[in-house]
């Protein structure tokens, strides 16, 4: 069979962090005739060699070959592009993983779309990852019509004959962003380019050890040359224009400005902090013109032009105000309609907790920014103008996987509101409404089992941060904290505050205990009654549709037995028919439970009442904290003395008396 596709692993010294690579290529569903994978060793001196060497000998389709260290990543990629036999070959870092699929959904989307280039749906597990490339599946992607050069990371599937015609392989030799040299000549030269958007492929994560690569302090120098590398493709490739603008500004905005931002700028030691500085400002001389800074937001804008102009002191004063910007949100209402959950809420920045305010200047909306005189002379002397395009400003809520980080964009309607601030200045806030329904949320399909937190994020002028949902909420929020019973089978779907902050998060098919805190606590003892041999609880739960028993009840007694009954909810009220013959004479604990596709057996949850059934039938609910009733002892009369015992004590109080007397 030919093999489709081969994977390749550039390995020094990952230690424990291979083993989730190798578990991730080890449930594949491609079968092993299918794929292949080349670990390639550089000269790891962990005990690495002698891990893969076994692995290989148990698995015929996984091969591992060694050679000396030679300082990066890019010579053991090339020596695993010579050693591929499948029709693609997929990229992947030792302490990264696939997902189960991944191989087989990015070769059929490759092939089903004649693509030389493969972008799989990637996950950032403590470190960031593209947003916008993955909000739709992309069966015609260029560098053009999507945001590919925001994802340079060298994770996908290349086509091998494509690699092959082109003779592209990897610079070799200790360097920095050889993969962004890589990926953007196959991004220009590709006729064809797929996203799978709908699945998650790769998983890219941050060590505990943070030693990741990617994550170490670079000597500046080296690394602005080694990203010159990366301008000539795009020079070579492209004619001078708006396409070359849109691509630069990529490495500008990314490589460049963000690295002068914020904290990001302020944590660095001062000497590197200016080192770094020359260097960028070096690149951006040379190579950038106001056509490249035109493609980045307004505030990005700005910092392009102060750096244009050598204006480091306030570039410093500008990354001080900005690391006071904090997004905000209040949870406004929270409501369950038709198995799905509204979510409305608000959104607003603050600077140094106060909210954001912009300037009005006649028509024009401008941004507040602390610049001196000179910087402002000097932008205005660019062309680069202070105007706040907060008519684009927008929000997105997320809902994002906690073990994994899987996320999915929620739809929702927004309206941006200006709010007077004084003195000729304003506010903005957007209120916004979002719809999760758990059985399509995830690209059209259900939410996978699990923890799945809320996360909003406002993108407003160019800056663009996240944050969590519901520690600030309004009153009309705790109808949604009914649990949900939806999709078929049914699903247990929790809305919950988490323990501490009291965010907004969603527990799918019963993963954690707070059914029994959040919707048990709920229920009222005291309203639960029996009629005849059916007991009525007044649970609260939102039922999706009418779908026969959606959920059981189960009654039992330790040592004794457990009786499950099938039950109905109606309303806010779950009914089901007692086993009479079975719990007669006893007290029983009352347990509720809805079956799992994923499980099988349901999860049984402890309701706060028990169900007493007397020896004649007569059934009735009690809280199951109230004592066990305890039957009356009964006395046992007296027997009469003997007459001998009585005449006994008769004698011996009279020669007491007697004794006492003489």
């Amino acid at each position: 069979m030919t093999v489709k596709v081969s994977v390749v692993i550039a390995v020094y010294n990952p230690g424990k962090y291979v083993e989730d690579c190798i578990s991730g290529l080890l449930r594949q569903s491609l079968t092993p005739d299918e794929f292949e994978v080349f670990f390639v060793n550089d000269g790891s001196t962990d005990e690495t060699p002698a891990r893969l060497d076994r692995l290989a000998a148990e698995h015929p389709h996984i091969h591992v070959i060694h050679q000396e260290s030679s300082g990066w990543s890019g010579r053991p990629r090339n020596t695993g592009i010579a050693a591929a036999r499948g029709e693609y070959v997929m990229f992947v870092d030792h302490d990264d993983w696939l997902g189960d699929e991944a191989l087989e959904r990015m070769y059929d989307y490759g092939k089903a779309n004649d693509a030389d280039v493969v972008v799989g749906k990637m996950a950032g597990i403590g470190r960031p990852v593209p947003q916008e490339l993955f909000r739709v599946n992309r069966p015609r992607a260029t560098v053009e019509n999507a945001p590919l050069i925001d994802s340079l990371t060298p994770h996908k599937m290349f086509r091998r004959a494509f690699l092959n015609e082109h003779n592209m392989r990897f610079k070799e030799g200790r360097r920095r962003l050889e993969d962004h040299v890589f990926v953007a000549e196959a991004y220009l030269r590709a006729k064809s380019v797929a996203v799978v958007s709908d699945y998650l492929c790769y998983y890219h994560i941050t060590r505990d050890d943070g030693s990741n690569a990617g994550f170490q302090r670079f000597d500046p120098v080296g690394y602005f040359v080694n990203l010159r590398e990366a301008l000539d493709v795009v020079e070579e490739l492209t004619e001078p224009g708006p396409l070359r603008d849109k691509l630069f500004s990529r490495w500008l905005r990314n490589e460049m400005v963000e690295r002068l931002r914020g904290n990001r700028l302020l944590k660095l030691p001062e000497d590197y902090a200016e080192e770094l500085y020359r260097e960028i400002r070096d690149v951006v001389t040379e190579r950038f013109g106001q056509g490249v800074f035109a493609r980045v937001g307004p505030t990005r804008r700005v910092v392009a032009g102060l750096i244009a102009a050598d204006l480091y002191q306030d570039i410093r004063e500008l990354a001080r105000w900005e690391a006071g910007i904090r997004p905000t949100g209040t949870l406004s209402s929270l409501a369950w309609e038709n198995g799905a959950l509204n979510i409305g809420f608000t959104a607003e920045y603050q600077v140094d907790d106060a909210p954001m305010t912009f300037r009005k200047d006649g028509d024009r909306d401008l941004l507040g920014l602390p610049l001196s005189d000179k910087a402002l002379q000097a932008l205005a002397g660019q062309g680069i103008t202070l105007d706040a395009p907060v008519d684009r400003s927008d929000v997105d809520l997320v809902v994002r996987h906690r073990e994994d980080a899987t996320q999915y964009y929620l739809p929702l309607d927004s309206e941006r509101h200006r709010m007077d601030a004084g003195d000729g200045s304003f506010r903005q806030r957007i209120t916004a409404r979002a719809v999760l329904d758990p059985e399509t949320a995830a690209a059209g399909a259900p939410l996978a089992k699990g923890i799945w937190d809320l996360h909003m994020r406002i993108k407003s002028c160019g800056w663009s941060k996240e944050t969590r949902i519901g520690a600030v909420r309004g009153e009309d929020v705790e109808a949604g904290r009914l649990a949900a019973l939806t999709g078929e089978p049914r699903r247990l779907v929790l809305p919950y505050w988490t323990d501490g902050p009291g965010n907004l998060s969603l527990d799918v098919d019963q993963h954690t205990g707070k059914l029994e805190r959040e919707t048990v606590a709920l229920m009222a003892p005291a309203a639960a009654v029996v009629d005849g041999s059916t007991v009525r609880l007044p649970l609260p739960l939102h039922l999706a549709a009418d779908a026969g028993d959606p959920v059981r009840l189960r009654f039992e007694r330790k040592n004794v037995g457990k009786y499950p009954a099938d039950a109905v909810v109606d309303g806010r009220t779950v009914s089901a028919s007692l086993p009479l013959e079975q719990l007669t004479g006893r007290r029983w604990a009352v347990r509720i439970g809805v079956p799992s596709p994923a499980r099988g057996e349901a999860r049984w949850t402890r309701l706060p009442v028990d169900v007493v059934v007397d020896a004649d039938g007569t059934a009735r609910v009690i809280d199951r904290h109230t004592p066990p009733a305890r039957p009356a002892a009964k006395k046992t009369p007296t027997p009469p003395r003997p007459l001998w015992r009585r005449a006994a004590g008769r004698l011996k109080r009279a020669l007491t008396k007697q004794q006492k007397k003489s």
